[in-house]
């Protein structure tokens, strides 16, 4: 039976537009028959881990540019402009014995890789090694495969923890798909949001003295509200794609927990520093299969006597995991509990800790526990 350890957070988000669609507006979901603000999962995944990366000290690279970047390297090592060209466009017909991936004219690979940015090196080192083959073959119609494809495909396979997480989609490479162990939901707000424009104007600072107007107008589209966020994290299967090191995964999902709170997606920052905190984190070890507690907000939220939405999200969310926690008896949830910025009581959510480093841990503890492995 796999173990799972779930997060569950409530985030006051003030003006800002942290997930745009196609035209430039914050993306939005009706949900409950209210309209409401979305950041979608691949948005909050993505500034997870680079978090979870910066963490743990190993960067991975998903990008098409792999033959442009180790065609760079070689340029630097004063390889000529046509020979590293064509050597980065080896890595690439080199990458499987049976297919080789497609590369377009721009020089990048028809699919994004997914791979440590040390691969990068060693794909230079490895066209190095070859030289010579790559020399002879330069020019030919069909030189075929110039590198070893074993070699290259190892490379391009080879994971960090942040690919054993959040896994790897590679089709085009037998082998090279990692089935991540965490889930991310996209966000929504608890109540009832629109976007709202605003009309905006730039000064221009040398205007004739005599000259009025700006020098640029324009508008933009944002939104605020109170955000409800869940993702979970299989600890069985993250300790398979660690191949068994259950060290390794108290620090990955350590690691991810604290950057599930923490972090926020970039996009318009300069213009917005919407850099809240969760004012409340849910945290919760189950077995069988993870809980989500969206439902809580399909009726959405009202204000409160003072206009504010948080207060009522937080006591939304306590309400509906009791009444759940009912339903199921208590089933497969060796541990749960919270911490939030409010000192009122929070019924049915667990202990409540001080902060969320406390939090963090206590989960991360119960959930190898849990496994059966050793805290």
């Amino acid at each position: 039976m796999s173990v799972f350890a779930d997060f569950h957070a409530l985030q006051s988000v003030p003006v800002a537009n942290l997930n745009r669609d196609d035209l430039g507006s914050p993306k939005s979901v009706k949900y409950g028959n209210a309209s409401r603000l979305r950041v979608s999962s691949q948005s909050w995944k993505r500034v997870i881990r680079h978090g979870v990366e910066a963490d743990l000290g190993e960067k991975a690279a998903r990008t098409r540019l792999v033959p442009v970047k180790v065609a760079e390297k070689l340029r630097d090592q004063d390889w000529p402009e046509d020979l590293a060209a064509f050597a980065g466009a080896q890595v690439a017909a080199s990458a499987s014995a049976k297919k080789p991936l497609k590369v377009e004219q721009a020089g990048h690979t028809s699919v994004l890789l997914f791979l440590p940015e040390s691969g990068i090196e060693e794909l230079t080192t490895l066209c190095t090694l070859h030289r010579e083959a790559l020399e002879k073959g330069l020019g030919k119609k069909n030189p075929g495969a110039l590198l070893p494809p074993a070699h290259v495909e190892e490379i391009l396979k080879r994971r960090t923890a942040s690919i054993s997480l959040l896994g790897r989609m590679l089709a085009e490479l037998p082998g090279a798909n990692v089935d991540g162990a965490a889930q991310v939901a996209h966000a929504f707000t608890t109540h009832a949001a629109e976007p709202q424009r605003d009309y905006f104007t730039a000064v221009d600072d040398w205007l004739p003295s005599d000259a009025t107007g700006s020098g640029h107008l324009n508008t933009a589209e944002f939104g605020a509200g109170v955000f409800y966020r869940f993702a979970s994290v299989n600890l069985t299967d993250l300790i398979t794609n660690l191949d068994g090191d259950a060290k390794a995964a108290r620090t990955v999902l350590a690691s991810f927990a604290e950057q599930f709170l923490m972090s926020l997606p970039q996009a318009k920052k300069n213009s917005t520093a919407p850099h809240t905190v969760p004012d409340l984190a849910y945290l919760a070890v189950r077995r069988h299969r993870p809980l989500s507690l969206a439902a809580a907000f399909e009726t959405p939220v009202r204000a409160d006597n003072a206009g504010g939405f948080s207060g009522p999200s937080r006591q939304a969310l306590a309400a509906y995991a009791r009444g759940i926690h009912r339903l199921t008896a208590d089933a497969h949830r060796p541990f749960h509990g919270h911490a939030a910025v409010s000192g009122n009581t929070l019924e049915g959510i667990g202990e409540e800790h001080p902060s969320f480093a406390g939090l963090i841990e206590a989960t991360v503890d119960a959930a190898l526990t849990a496994h059966g492995s050793r805290p």
